[in-house]
């Protein structure tokens, strides 16, 4: 194992998210409210007083955070504590946007560096995946099939790149597009890199997901290509979302921000799958 645009109603102009109380989030949080987000994810449910002592501050600075999260969307609260969002229904995609925003890029860096120019590569959905069509832009002769809107016209500046869109159904919330036409036009190819992202992963392996059609088009993806690369960042660890869309074993290589826990670092090893630590 080697270690080495559409928006959802309420986003401003700036980036920023109108809330439901009317009040602005700024897209910028800060590192204890991202680790909260981590927090809250991993252990399923926790109370204001808990997490007041896990980071050292009074119950009403968590109190502040908590509101700040819940109106973005991104935990749910109740009386005297707070859990992570549905498994049937992610986050807002403005607000994903602005999650681990500088760790996604360094992922986004290191997928980029791992392909060469002159080759072919699909590129499915997620904030993640965006990321790596920014960092491929100074490549070279790319061939890019792509389910991704907002990909196909990031990578379209680059006169050297053949840019393919798949047909089908698109999402407002992000331009992403899936459906019965995207997952025929994936299996007329075979690519040299199948780059996917993915919404939560367990610690035996288990690759989770949200939309069951986004699924099945990363599943063609992975049928379909010569080497399948993971982009996910550490918050994706533990994190609830209730379609399956395999294991490790089917993902050549992980690129993440931080080293996972041992027993998901053993399923890395089972699975043959390198594990690429960015930054």
């Amino acid at each position: 194992m080697r270690t080495p645009h559409d928006t959802y109603p309420g986003t401003r102009h700036d980036g920023s998210v109108r809330c439901s109380n009317g009040t602005t989030m700024d897209p910028r949080l800060n590192r204890r409210q991202e680790e909260l987000i981590a927090l809250v994810q991993r252990e399923g449910f926790l109370g204001v007083d808990e997490l007041a002592s896990h980071f050292d501050v009074a119950p009403q600075t968590i109190r502040r955070d908590l509101n700040l999260l819940e109106d973005g969307g991104l935990i749910r609260r109740y009386h005297g504590g707070v859990s992570a969002p549905s498994s049937v229904e992610n986050v807002a995609y403005a607000a994903r946007q602005t999650l681990q925003a500088e760790e996604k890029g360094l992922i986004a860096q290191a997928i980029a560096r791992e392909i060469p120019d002159g080759s072919s590569l699909f590129i499915n959905l997620g904030t993640t995946n965006e990321g790596v069509g920014r960092a491929l832009l100074d490549h070279r002769d790319l061939r890019v099939i792509t389910n991704n809107l907002n990909i196909a016209i990031l990578l379209s500046d680059n006169p050297t790149f053949e840019v393919i869109v798949a047909g089908g159904v698109v999402r407002r919330r992000d331009h992403g597009v899936t459906g019965e036409a995207t997952i025929e036009l994936i299996r007329q190819f075979k690519v040299d890199y199948g780059i996917i992202g993915i919404s939560g992963i367990e610690l035996d392996g288990t690759l989770l997901d949200f939309d069951f059609h986004e699924v099945r088009v990363a599943q063609a993806i992975i049928d379909h290509s010569r080497q399948v690369f993971l982009g996910a960042d550490h918050s994706k660890i533990g994190r609830n979302a209730m379609v399956r869309l395999g294991d490790f074993s089917r993902v050549d290589a992980w690129f993440t921000d931080r080293r996972p826990p041992d027993e998901l670092v053993s399923v890395l090893e089972t699975s043959n799958t390198q594990l690429h630590i960015a930054g």
